[in-house]
């Protein structure tokens, strides 16, 4: 059975001080030193950004979100994440860079160790379409502009990643900023990653 994205079923990690769930969707307001990222390169480890997540044990389906944004501050990021727990998890975002470009990517940590892909995008985009489905412990994260022409950002394994997952939105600011981040049209539908042939 899919999974719902509804008030009754989602719960909070590090609930932020300022947010909103309604019928449009969902507000964050992050707060400085927020951030998700362990040991990798920088050696430092920090587990306190927001997530509103869903538990399920469906082993394929999408999770779509549109997410928009005016984050200003390095680092400053909102989107989509499987979160098991500290050491495994993984999230897929914009995170700004300055006034001319900003980085599209992800992050997956499997036992304990972070790593990031990126691709640079213009800073003056602000909002971004995010698909993340699941083949059992494998997931694909997609990303798109217009909602409808989605392009593969990344195919990952997570460790933990089998049986029940948490899997949600997140937004957070790792530096000293604050910013309104917007989840709209979120959805969980059969999985659009197909099977390889």
């Amino acid at each position: 059975m899919l999974p719902v994205f509804e008030k009754e079923h989602l719960f909070w990690l590090n609930q932020p001080v300022s947010y909103d769930i309604g019928a449009g969707g969902v507000r964050i307001t992050t707060q400085p030193g927020t951030d998700l990222w362990q040991r990798t390169y920088y050696g430092f480890r920090n587990d306190n950004a927001p997530m509103l997540l869903v538990k399920t044990a469906e082993q394929y389906f999408s999770f779509t979100v549109r997410t928009d944004f005016d984050s200003k501050r390095r680092f400053d990021q909102c989107g989509v994440i499987v979160y098991q727990n500290s050491d495994n998890w993984l999230k897929a975002s914009i995170e700004y860079e300055n006034e001319v470009f900003q980085r599209l990517g992800s992050v997956v940590t499997n036992c304990g160790y972070s790593d990031w892909a990126t691709t640079d995008i213009p800073a003056a985009e602000r909002h971004m379409y995010y698909r993340l489905s699941r083949r059992g412990s494998d997931f694909c994260v997609e990303s798109a502009q217009d909602g409808a022409c989605y392009r593969q950002m990344r195919i990952a394994h997570l460790t933990e990643g089998a049986n029940e997952i948490q899997v949600g939105i997140y937004a957070c600011s790792p530096e000293q900023s604050s910013f309104e981040a917007r989840f709209s049209e979120i959805s969980f539908g059969p999985c659009q990653w197909q099977a390889h042939q």
